[in-house]
């Protein structure tokens, strides 16, 4: 009798012993642009390791292959969870075609998932989506984004920053499950990113490792692409509070400023007149709570450091930036032209045409935890429409000198609640004059 009993526990314990089960299902599915309408990202997660990284799609079906990368990542939490990054560019798309396409490799395949790719040339009109500040729970934003997107009715995503609040919690698991939440809209449109202050766990190592972008440092801290008309520069507001060393600034700003330059070159900025900069930290806004960057006038962002002095508020001036994205306040607020605190409208009858300044746009409502953030009773001058309605912000750039404004209220069934054109004939450096 004991014998049996024995060999009974044996054929039990076996699975538990020699049968650990493989996480080896493709997961956290988004796309991110290649750097040329030809090309597109997709990158994706698995919790144990593959040893293949492949993309099939294609318009009708999925007759194209493409191979990638396949890196360990080794979380910094406690329990130093490992999980695998896939990386896959797709290459040879035709502009404006819309494909289909699957991830994964031998050990499994992922659902399939619809993109469209990015026209080519620079006269046609992009209709990107800006928001920061989703987290993981109460992410009010998201139903109506899903639509949007399976529906194809934008170009691209621009996230500033602050992502599931947050990407390190609970050893990574938080941003595991922000990933798969983002998932039914980043799958099917390219989502563009910058890093914020709740990234900055472990060298900004979940940031770093998550998101695919292209060029710039390599490492999607900071970079560039176009899209139509406009030439769009995503910039790390957090250099200046986290590992603010001399170096690292310097880096940044050299970085900046040369491709500004080159942006700036006459047979840049004739095809590709609108310039467009995302950053996460603001150097303006009305908040209650934003008494480090909203008033003060040593905020580092648009100031500078001690140690380092050029400020970025002097380089997008000078270069003529046209729009500056930013979110950290958990509201909605557009500003009028500024610069150095002075507000620098076009006319009184006109503001924004031909402003004498950049815009600033604070977009930083999509939803979080820790809810939404209220606005001084004293109106700053600087201020020319807030709310602090969750929601997200619409731009269609309709053409060379024209570009739209709106921001969308999900407190109030998705009506549009700001909407202002903002119109441009002068361009270059020097073209402002407040």
């Amino acid at each position: 009798m004991a014998t049996v009993v024995g060999f009974a526990f044996l054929v039990f314990s076996l699975p538990a012993i020699f049968c650990l089960p493989l996480y080896q299902q493709p997961e956290q599915i988004h796309l991110s642009y290649g750097g040329v309408p030809s090309e597109m990202w997709v990158t994706w997660v698995t919790q144990d390791y593959t040893s293949g990284s492949t993309a099939w799609y294609g318009q009708d079906g999925l007759e194209q292959r493409a191979d990638g990368t396949v890196t360990k990542f080794v979380d910094g939490g406690a329990l130093h969870r490992t999980m695998y990054m896939h990386r896959v560019k797709m290459t040879g798309l035709q502009p404006g075609k819309r494909y289909v396409y699957i991830v994964g490799g031998e050990d499994g395949w992922s659902s399939k998932f619809t993109f469209k790719a990015i026209l080519d040339g620079t006269k046609w009109s992009p209709y990107l989506v800006v928001y920061g500040d989703m987290g993981n729970y109460n992410a009010q934003a998201l139903p109506m984004l899903q639509l949007d997107a399976m529906q194809g009715n934008f170009d691209a995503i621009l996230h500033v920053g602050d992502y599931a609040y947050d990407m390190d919690t609970d050893n990574a698991l938080v941003g595991d499950e922000f990933m798969r939440q983002i998932e039914s809209v980043a799958g099917y449109v390219p989502y563009m990113t910058c890093p914020g202050n709740h990234e900055q766990a472990y060298n900004f190592s979940n940031y770093r490792n998550r998101f695919t972008m292209p060029g710039g440092d390599g490492t999607g801290m900071y970079y560039s692409w176009n899209i139509g008309p406009a030439h769009i520069l995503s910039f790390n507001t957090e250099i200046y509070f986290w590992g603010n060393t001399h170096e690292n600034i310097k880096r940044q700003y050299d970085w900046l400023e040369a491709d500004l330059k080159k942006a700036n070159l006459p047979e840049n900025r004739a095809v590709r007149p609108w310039i467009l900069a995302m950053g996460h930290k603001p150097m303006y806004c009305s908040n209650v709570d934003g008494g480090e960057l909203c008033t003060n006038p040593k905020n580092p962002i648009r100031n500078g450091t001690a140690v380092f002095w050029p400020n970025l508020e002097d380089l997008f001036y000078k270069y003529g930036v046209d729009i500056e994205f930013y979110a950290h306040e958990h509201s909605y607020e557009r500003l009028w032209p500024l610069y150095k605190s002075k507000v620098c409208n076009g006319s009184t009858a006109e503001p924004y045409t031909n402003p004498r300044a950049p815009v600033h746009i604070i977009t930083g409502s999509a939803g979080d935890a820790e809810g939404q953030t209220k606005f001084r009773k004293t109106v700053t001058d600087w201020s020319a429409f807030s709310t602090d309605d969750y929601g997200w912000t619409n731009i269609k750039i309709a053409n060379d000198t024209h570009l739209k404004i709106q921001e969308v209220s999900i407190d109030k069934n998705g009506e549009i609640i700001d909407d202002v054109w903002l119109i441009k004939t002068k361009r270059g450096p020097g073209m402002y004059n407040c």
